[in-house]
């Protein structure tokens, strides 16, 4: 029996976030003495609170490693043990999240946006891009956002999952 594809999103509980491309608009800046700086989206940010505050986890799999990504990710209670950084294989990686709490490839979602993250994009319950993720990965999602990466693409994806589980609370509306 085929599983009815809108219903994929009732059972995500974990939501899995590369970061340069996704949480980033692709950019690296790197100042004169080597240091690198990242920009972050605070909606994406909000989105990732809501989540949580639904009892819900996150995880980030990302191939460069720096402290940028670790402060933004302590400033919204992502759960350290589940951010994964310099990863060369992102299959692998997930194999990893997947050991760490014991949740099951099909209950995860995944957002992508290059080559290095199809084969984690390929093996989740629900493949997300942002919409200038790469041709191939786009291909292989089952919600490729309005948003580009680092613009409220995670934000977007968090909050059609959170309506479909009926869990969405929009901001109050300001008279």
């Amino acid at each position: 029996m085929a599983t009815d594809p809108s219903s994929i999103p009732l059972r995500i509980e974990l939501f899995i976030f590369d970061v340069d491309g996704v949480l980033t608009d692709s950019s690296i800046n790197i100042n004169d003495d080597g240091s690198e700086t990242k920009r972050f989206s605070v909606r994406d940010g909000y989105a990732f609170r809501l989540w949580l505050d639904a009892g819900l986890r996150i995880a980030i799999i990302t191939g460069r490693s720096g402290q940028a990504l670790k402060h933004r990710m302590k400033s919204l209670g992502v759960d350290d043990s589940l951010i994964i950084q310099g990863s060369r294989n992102k299959s692998q990686a997930l194999d990893e999240i997947i050991a760490r709490t014991g949740i099951d490839a099909s209950r995860i979602a995944y957002m992508g946006d290059d080559w290095p993250d199809l084969p984690a994009l390929n093996r989740v319950g629900f493949p997300t891009c942002p919409s200038d993720a790469e041709p191939e990965v786009r291909s292989a999602c089952a919600l490729v956002t309005t948003a580009p990466g680092g613009h409220g693409a995670a934000r977007e994806a968090i909050a059609h999952i959170l309506r479909a589980k009926g869990i969405y609370t929009p901001p109050p509306t300001i008279p």
